[in-house]
């Protein structure tokens, strides 16, 4: 049961965790509505552990056979406060969800990554509260998106298990009728301020906002503001050089993964006689993230990114952890084996995952799970999703990049096809709207249209003893020239109309060597038979990659295992396959020092 505060970027102290044992059923007829099993006082055959799907194992029932409609059922003791409003949350839940309380319809969402919540103040009656939910995901709508779910029952090629129904956590919290709805941290790097924006509800004339803010235990701000809307923005000096010593040759307060500093929020909304309504506490890190001169810069130094595929995906919980540790513990060993972060792919994870990044000092590029086919209805979904992403989790300053595109996936005629390059564009300048603090990329693999990285894909690199292919793999990389006019498939680098205009380019898939060591079947890029080979054909993969006068970063395929996959540099339960100081020692052979004095010599 993950008993962790969920919403780590904006926590109250008084809520109620909802995990645990569910009442369940399938319902392949759709007799569910008809039969009104959302009734009170009606009873599912099955149950289930939530949050786990039940695909997986720690949901108690593991039936990888696709049920497109199921039901859950748990009763819960849940008063009603006075001057309060009790909201349920979901962390998330896939599909499409219809939420009944005490018998009543109370409200439903669409999006299978995103969070939603509803106030069930006016359904609640007495002491003990029954809430239901009906979840349809139809697993053949190539419409939805649905990332590295399959829709057929066995995993295959590079598709995995499919998920369906809550799969993060759900709990309930009394919020004050007069509260603080929502707060966005916007780091103004250049100027030394942080840009504050908090948006109430239920509040009235006199009205105030409270707040502190700290770094390593010494308060740096504090004042008290009048809400003059629903809607107060503020901005307040982080540099205080009066009281910490900022030297500019170092990282300073600047979060960075090797100095991953945090500012700690207090926030209150106070009454007309000062009287506390509503408390939230939440942290930000000071940052910044662009691109120049062919390069990527953090906080306006050259940053090299050294990143690693993650999928999220665990053998016993599938797109769930099984606890929080296990989140944590995915940094920790990409860490070890000396990358910088990761490429969440295909994915929107768990907000408990980014806290991690943030506190242990992790870049993590921010995906949402893709359609498989192109329409209107796939454009609003996808859209729809997005926004309710970056609402969510704007704060984490780990997150440095969004990917709304992966190698053409929901796309498939973008190469030339106008509405679809219309939408990359269009998710392109959408994305920056309404984050003006992150990259975007808008095609990563290939066909691309504006983007702010060109992010090309190539496993091209042959195996250890077919050199020629190798020398063809490097002479591919080589220079920024080879890289864009010779793509590793047939498709192009960017789309047609579209071309480079100076843009830093990244390896953001290679690699992907297949190495069995859990006697499972499964394939590869690439093969090795023994612990040294892999090793080797890693240190020659990587060879090539700093070799490059044209990559400005990588992103290696992958972290661990997954399913039939076996080209990870874990297996599938986290053991890993070779020494993860060997690993450390090949990617730490070039410093970003070195790299950028390179660059220079070229006239890069």
């Amino acid at each position: 049961m993950k008993t962790e505060y969920p919403r780590p970027q904006f926590v109250r102290k008084e809520w109620k965790n909802l995990n645990g044992t569910w009442e369940f059923a399938f319902d392949d007829n759709d007799r569910g509505i008809r039969e009104k099993w959302y009734g009170k006082g009606k009873s599912l055959e099955k149950k289930i552990n939530v949050p786990f799907v039940y695909q997986s194992e720690l949901s108690g029932i593991g039936d990888r056979t696709p049920h497109d409609i199921v039901w859950y059922k748990k009763s819960l003791e849940l008063e009603q406060r006075k001057g309060y409003r009790t909201i349920l949350r979901f962390g998330a839940v896939d599909y499409e969800a219809k939420v009944y309380i005490n018998g009543e319809p109370a409200g439903e969402h669409s999006g299978g990554y995103t969070p939603f919540s509803i106030d069930i103040t006016p359904y609640i009656s007495g002491k003990e509260q029954e809430v239901v939910l009906r979840v349809y995901d139809p697993h053949t709508d190539e419409f939805i998106p649905r990332g590295k779910q399959f829709w057929e029952k066995e995993s295959r090629g590079i598709w995995y298990t499919n998920s369906t129904g809550i799969w993060q956590t759900v709990w309930a919290e009394y919020v004050p009728e007069k509260h603080i709805e929502n707060v966005k941290f916007t780091p103004l790097f250049d100027s030394g301020r942080v840009l504050v924006k908090c948006r109430g509800t239920g509040l009235e004339k006199g009205d105030s906002l409270s707040y502190k803010i700290g770094l390593k235990g010494t308060e740096i701000a504090e004042g008290v503001l009048l809400w003059k809307a629903d809607e107060l923005e503020f901005s307040v000096d982080v540099i205080c050089s009066r009281i910490f010593n900022t030297n500019f040759h170092e990282d300073g307060i600047a979060w960075t993964p090797e100095n991953p500093v945090l500012f700690d929020v207090e926030l209150a909304v106070l009454g007309k006689d000062m009287e506390v309504c509503d408390e939230v506490s939440s942290y930000f890190g000071f940052r910044k993230i662009h691109t120049e001169n062919g390069m990527v810069y953090l906080n306006n130094k050259p940053y090299y990114q050294k990143l690693v595929l993650d999928q999220g995906y665990w053998p016993e919980g599938l797109l769930t952890a099984p606890n929080d540790e296990a989140l944590k513990k995915d940094i920790l060993m990409a860490r070890e084996m000396g990358f910088n972060g990761c490429r969440k792919h295909q994915k929107i994870e768990d907000p408990r995952f980014l806290y991690w990044a943030d506190r242990l000092g992790f870049l993590v590029w921010g995906e949402s799970a893709s359609t498989a086919m192109y329409n209107g209805y796939s454009v609003k979904r996808t859209m729809d999703e997005w926004w309710e992403a970056v609402e969510r989790d704007y704060n984490h300053p780990c997150i440095v990049a969004w990917v709304p595109i992966n190698e053409s996936w929901g796309v498939p005629d973008i190469a030339r096809d106008s509405a679809q390059q219309s939408f990359s564009l269009t998710m392109y300048h959408f994305l920056h709207a309404i984050d003006g603090t992150r990259l975007v990329i808008s095609n990563d693999g290939w066909e691309m249209t504006k983007t702010d990285v060109c992010a090309i894909h190539n496993y091209r690199h042959g195996q250890q003893d077919e050199p020629q292919v190798y020398e063809e793999y490097c002479n591919m990389l080589a220079t920024r020239e080879s890289l864009i006019n010779y793509p590793s498939t047939c498709r192009e680098i960017y789309a047609h109309g579209f071309h480079h205009e100076g843009e830093p380019i990244m390896l953001t898939e290679f690699g992907g060597i297949g190495f069995d060591v859990s006697d499972e079947k499964g394939w590869g890029y690439s093969s090795a038979e023994t612990e040294e080979e892999f090793i080797q054909s890693y240190s020659r993969i990587m060879d090539a990659v700093y070799a490059s006068k044209g990559l400005w970063g990588f992103c290696y395929t992958q972290l661990t295992d997954v399913e039939q996959e076996i080209n990870g540099l874990y297996t599938y339960d986290r053991k890993p396959k070779c020494s993860p100081e060997r690993i450390r020692e090949i990617n730490e052979r070039y410093h970003v020092s070195r790299i950028v004095e390179q660059r220079n010599i070229r006239g890069l």
